[in-house]
């Protein structure tokens, strides 16, 4: 079976609808903040170091960010109407997005750079809306690839800030210190546990800037000393540039598929802390899911708006919460105070802009190998077998290639040369292409198209007992699937027979062979009924008889070997695989 919720209680202090008492909602808040704010001020700050940008811009660029992450961290973790997860999680400057915001502001400003975030973030608006109709192409494969070439892309950055020091700076300032950085947070990473691993990154950045102030003089304490305590930055909106030229039609590409794999990247954090917000353990609300990934599009709008750069959500709330287990949303909207006031808080803000290049290249080095680890791991958990490999391997390759100008450069000048030059897009499209040529060339998927009824069960069954019957499957495995249908069927119709929906629902069943196994799809109109939180509750004992409802579930379980129910807003998809008795 797939996995489920169980029926063991967790050991959660506070839930998301729980009000703790305001000292410890302060408090959290606090240290939530304290965790996030320097990867939401050095995103913004490193940009515009990078292209050598003037000290008002940085100033603007860094209270946009503040502001923005904190606006949009309070309504994703309160949802309003639709927008917003209802769980604790925190927004902030996505470091994902750097280098290709740099070729943005190099080729045409910030004009260009607001306007390539503006459009990009109305995708992700489109696949909140429509996320069941988007998850075979941006799949776990795609994430994984993009989410490892990520680093390729940022590592001219890193070497740029990595001897960022000033011109009479002793020569071993930038090694020095940034060998300290390093070794700190990789020491507190490797050899810590608990609520100390999470500081590493903090102690990391505080050991090198404490050792370049005190002996290399190259902490930037006059940009301190001359910030003001309280204060708004001078204006200094770029505005946007819809001219729609080359360049930006160049770089659209790859700030969509950025902006996709960091959907996907919000979708698996409001999963993870689902999991771990709950006493007893719930199935994953996917609803839940298109109001994480609709906040997520609207961080990115604003942020395209003011001119700073993309949002995103923030792993580091998932590890506090499920360290204090005080998941209550009002700790979030607490943070996201927190980020409005910092924003009016020059000196604060100061502190972290002033740390040196090489702190923030060895800080940033930490960061990108975790990108790449946790690509990885996305591959891997999904499943990396022959075909995907090969997808992966040569789009990760290609990738490289040409982000490095390694294959015929002189061949590609121009628009393509501009195209071709940035890996993402390279390698993102390449693992597409390939995943999608895996997929139409693959086994030949079946579709049934029908109104869900009880009625369409001659249908149903004729369609699971040709498809069977064509695939030249055993009696008992046609027995199984047929069996399968009837289940679905008459669970997802239960609430129509009993008035609780309108008679033109629609059903799509699409079966698939997988070797000794069939996959079986069920797309329907949304369900106010999760099948993975019905299908939990068979495992508690329930005294009494069971009713209709949970005979047929338990006849779903003995007959599938797997069962999961994506849940959306307008769409229930019913993923259920069926394989011979000796799989079971």
């Amino acid at each position: 079976m797939a996995s489920n919720p169980g029926s063991a209680t967790q050991d959660v202090r506070y839930e998301p609808d729980e009000q703790p008492p305001l000292p410890l909602t302060i408090g959290l808040g606090l240290q939530y903040a304290s965790l996030t704010v320097a990867g939401v001020v050095l995103s913004p700050a490193i940009l515009i170091s990078t292209v050598r940008g003037s000290e008002s811009y940085l100033a603007w660029v860094v209270f946009a960010a503040l502001l923005v992450s904190g606006v949009t961290t309070v309504i994703q973790v309160a949802r309003v109407g639709r927008i917003g997860s209802g769980y604790l999680l925190l927004m902030g400057s996505s470091s994902a997005y750097l280098a290709i915001c740099v070729a943005a502001l190099e080729r045409g400003g910030g004009g260009l750079l607001g306007s390539l975030i503006i459009v990009s973030s109305l995708f992700q608006f489109v696949l909140a809306a429509k996320l069941s109709l988007f998850r075979r192409i941006f799949t776990p494969t795609v994430a994984g690839t993009v989410l490892m070439l990520i680093p390729v892309t940022l590592s001219p950055i890193i070497v740029r800030k990595l001897t960022d020091v000033p011109a009479d700076a002793a020569p071993a300032a930038a090694p020095v210190t940034a060998a300290i950085t390093l070794a700190v947070i990789a020491a507190i990473s490797v050899r810590s546990t608990g609520a100390w691993r999470l500081w590493a990154a903090a102690a990391g950045m505080l050991a090198g800037s404490v050792v370049g102030g005190l002996f290399f003089g190259i902490y930037d304490t006059g940009r301190v000393l001359e910030a003001s305590w309280i204060g708004g930055p001078a204006l200094a909106w770029p505005g946007l540039d819809l001219g729609f030229g080359p360049d930006f039609w160049t770089l659209l590409p790859a700030f969509v598929l950025l902006t996709f794999v960091g959907a996907m990247d919000t979708i698996g954090d409001c999963i993870a802390i689902q999991r771990i917000s709950w006493r007893r353990p719930r199935a994953i609300d996917f609803q839940s899911i298109q109001g994480a990934l609709t906040a997520d599009g609207l961080g990115n709008l604003l942020s395209g708006l003011m001119g700073t750069v993309p949002n995103t959500t923030y792993v580091h709330s998932i590890a506090v919460a499920d360290l204090t287990r005080v998941t209550a949303r009002a700790v979030g909207i607490c943070v996201g105070i927190i980020f409005v006031v910092l924003a009016f808080l020059p000196k604060l803000v100061a502190v972290i802009v002033a740390i040196p290049g090489p702190v923030v290249a060895a800080y940033y080095i930490v960061i990108v190998s975790s990108l790449f680890v946790l690509g990885v791991r996305v591959l891997v958990h999904d499943g990396l077998d022959y075909r995907k490999g090969v997808a992966v391997g040569l789009a990760f390759w290609l990738g490289l290639a040409f982000e490095l100008d390694w294959i015929f450069p002189e061949y590609f000048q121009g628009v393509w040369g501009s195209l071709l030059a940035n890996g993402l897009t390279v390698g993102g499209l390449t693992v597409i292409v390939l995943s999608q040529f895996v997929e139409l060339t693959g086994p030949r998927a079946r579709k049934l198209k029908t109104a869900l009824t009880r009625e369409s069960f001659s249908k149903v069954d004729a369609f699971l007992r040709g498809f069977a019957a064509r695939g030249k499957r055993t009696a008992e495995m046609s027995d199984r699937l047929r069996a399968v249908g009837e289940e679905l069927l008459l669970t997802l119709t239960r609430q129509q027979a009993d008035g609780g929906r309108d008679a033109d629902r629609h059903l799509l069943l699409v079966a698939r062979d997988d070797g000794d196994a069939v996959d079986l799809e069920f797309v329907a109109t949304t369900d106010d009924a999760n099948l993975e939180d019905q299908l939990a509750l068979l495992s508690e004992q329930v005294a009494g008889a069971p009713g209709e409802e949970e005979v047929s579930l338990r006849l779903l379980r003995h007959y599938a070997s797997s069962v999961r129910h994506q849940q959306f807003h307008d769409t229930d998809v019913v993923m259920v695989r069926v394989g011979p008795p000796a799989s079971l």
